[in-house]
């Protein structure tokens, strides 16, 4: 019979660096990152967590499937934490239709994108947003959860469509483009 072995995940091995001006606090589940870009906190599940050396290295403790995923998962949370702590992430958005555009008061974005209305959204605490030109948005944050939601949900406003290519995407999607109807009736 074949003896059960502790697979460990590739992911979850790596240590995680923690930079400089980056600072760790592990109370058993809870992780606090406090950097120059904000501060973050998460409650993990079934992980624990040794810090030395300018590391944290993260050890599963349940030797299961689910622990196994809850290992990987667990680093690559920590790692997204510091890093946004760190350095922060960036997305942008682009708004392509004639007569599309943008505005930005405080908090508050405004869409003008082809509908009879102007579709207003409010950013998210910890978010922040500056328009460029009317038609580009760039929106920072130090939660990588946070700013992928708040991207996903600017772009469901007016996603692009095949034909024109007409509504808001991120600014490195490529649309594929449809043939329209060809020819008339014969």
């Amino acid at each position: 019979m074949a003896e059960n072995k502790i697979v460990l995940s590739r992911i979850g091995k790596a240590p995680v660096a923690v930079p400089k001006g980056v600072s760790i606090d592990i109370q058993g589940y809870d992780v606090t990152v406090k950097g120059p870009k904000g501060t973050l906190s998460r409650t993990f599940k079934d992980v624990s967590f040794e810090q030395a050396d300018g590391q944290v290295v993260v050890h599963p403790e349940v030797h299961t499937l689910a622990g196994k995923a809850m290992h990987g998962l667990g680093r690559s949370l920590l790692s997204n934490m510091v890093q946004g702590c760190a350095e922060g992430y960036k997305k942008e958005l682009d708004v392509q239709g004639v007569g599309f555009r943008i505005d930005l008061a405080g908090q508050d974005l405004t869409f003008l994108v082809g509908f009879s209305h102007p579709v207003k959204y409010a950013l998210p605490k910890g978010v922040s947003g500056k328009v460029e030109g009317q038609t580009h948005l760039v929106l920072e944050s130090c939660d990588k959860e946070l700013i992928g939601q708040t991207a996903a949900s600017i772009r469901a406003i007016r996603p692009p469509e095949p034909y024109k290519g007409k509504g808001i995407r991120y600014s490195d999607e490529v649309v594929r483009r449809k043939a329209g109807k060809s020819g008339g009736k014969k």
